[in-house]
C-alpha cells in the first residue's frame, strides 16, 4: 500500500506528503502576505478619537488626521500647540501628517517610519503591521522597540 490510486495516475506516499507540505507552505506564505497598498485607507484609531488617512507617496507611505471626535476646544479648531516647533502652534490638528516615511517590508510590516503624538508634541520611531483580522498594529517606541507602546486601528469606511 505504498502507492495511492487516483483514478487516472498513482502517486508514492513521499511524493503525496511532499506535495501536500508544499501546498500548505504556499498556503501560509500567501495569506501572511500583504500587498503592498493594504495600509492605504481611513483608520481610526484605538480610542476611536481620531481617523487617519494613510496614503501613497512615491515609495513611501504617510498618514494624516482627517476626523477627531472633538475637533474643537475653547469654541476653536484644535491647533497643534504642543509642537516643539512653535511656529507650527497654530498650525491644526485636522490635516496633520503624523505618520511619515514607512517602507513596505514585502511582507505584512511597514517599517522605518515616524509617528508624531500631538498631544504630547513628540515623535517616535514607528512600525504598523496589518494584522491577519484586517487590524492595524502601530508600534511607537524609542531606541529599540522593546521600549515603546502598541495600539490597535481598525479600518474605517
Amino acid at each position: 500500500m505504498d502507492n495511492i490510486n487516483l483514478g487516472w495516475r498513482s502517486l508514492n506516499k513521499g511524493k503525496l506528503t511532499t506535495m501536500l507540505i508544499g501546498f500548505l507552505f504556499l498556503g501560509l506564505t500567501l495569506t501572511a502576505q500583504s500587498s503592498k497598498t493594504a495600509i492605504v485607507g481611513t483608520w481610526l484609531n484605538q480610542e476611536k478619537a481620531a481617523k487617519v488617512e494613510i496614503y501613497q507617496q512615491g515609495e513611501k507611505f504617510f498618514g494624516k488626521i482627517v476626523w477627531l471626535k472633538e475637533p474643537n476646544e475653547n469654541g476653536k479648531p484644535k491647533t497643534d500647540i504642543k509642537n516643539p516647533d512653535k511656529s507650527k502652534h497654530n498650525d491644526p490638528i485636522i490635516g496633520l501628517v503624523m505618520l511619515k516615511n514607512f517602507e513596505f517590508d514585502g511582507k505584512s510590516t511597514w517599517e522605518n517610519g515616524t509617528i508624531y503624538d500631538a498631544r504630547s508634541g513628540k515623535t517616535y520611531s514607528c512600525y504598523l503591521t496589518l494584522q491577519a483580522d484586517n487590524t492595524l498594529k502601530v508600534r511607537g517606541y524609542v531606541g529599540i522597540s522593546l521600549f515603546g507602546q502598541t495600539s490597535i486601528w481598525t479600518k474605517s469606511n
